[in-house]
């Protein structure tokens, strides 16, 4: 269950205004004292480090003439307190929900890559290479998309506000490449082709209506019978450039 911090009262409503299109934003938390030390995360409740709130901090100056209108966040700690330096910058509430938690990486967990390929020899370029494969223990990145998704397309069929502006989501670097490569419809072979996000960097979609070159007159707007069916569109990679420190080891 999805846990809130409010200033305001936000209305839910299902009414639709028509647009041709509604922008994503999904950008990586800041440093953590892990990412510093090149140890994986996963799931374990790790924090910003200092560098990692300069990072919020100066993510959020970038984000001010985006026009953001709605902030969602992995429950993480690190992904959560970046999302409250970015929102509280922009004069926006967030939202938390766990489903857009990192990779569970299981019996990697804590441990550093030279860790793992010692006590998994070979593991990790498997990982790597096919996200079908989950670490011991541990979910794929095919299994992290699943679970992501459902978020997105939610927000979609009940967030009419999409419609005056982005939605940024406030996650990670695994489930924002895993999460990018579902919505674009990538096959699994694909996935591999996003490279290692860097921290308080992001992915940016653009959703617009599906069209249908059997009708190509239909309506190009959002309604409540086209929304579920909406054709997303890379725009950009690693996007976001006053960042202060390294961009941090992926996961």
């Amino acid at each position: 269950m999805s846990c809130h911090w409010r200033k305001r009262p936000l209305a839910r409503t299902r009414s639709f205004n028509p647009t041709m299109s509604r922008r994503l934003i999904l950008i990586r938390h800041g440093q953590t004292t892990y990412n510093a030390s090149g140890r994986m995360q996963g799931h374990l409740d790790t924090e910003l480090s200092d560098v990692g709130y300069e990072q919020a901090r100066a993510a959020a100056r970038l984000l001010r003439d985006q026009g953001v209108v709605k902030i969602v966040a992995s429950d993480l700690q690190r992904a959560r307190e970046t999302a409250r330096v970015v929102a509280e910058s922009l004069g926006l509430d967030f939202s938390t929900d766990p489903r857009l938690r990192e990779t569970n990486l299981g019996q990697w967990q804590g441990k550093s890559s030279a860790e793992v390929d010692a006590e998994f020899p070979g593991a990790r370029a498997i990982w790597r290479h096919d996200p079908t494969w989950a670490p011991p223990e541990g979910e794929s990145r095919v299994d992290v998309a699943e679970r992501a998704r459902p978020v997105i397309d939610e927000l979609m069929e009940d967030f009419a506000g999409w419609d005056a502006g982005p939605v940024l989501i406030v996650a990670h670097g695994g489930a924002i490449s895993a999460l990018t490569c579902h919505l674009l419809g990538l096959d699994h072979a694909q996935y591999g082709i996003l490279s290692g996000l860097k921290n308080t960097h992001w992915s940016q979609l653009t959703a617009r209506p599906d069209f249908n070159p059997a009708a190509p007159l239909s309506s190009l707007d959002y309604t409540p019978d086209n929304v579920g069916n909406a054709q997303w569109y890379f725009d950009g990679w690693n996007m976001g450039g006053e960042v202060t420190g390294d961009g941090g080891a992926d996961i």
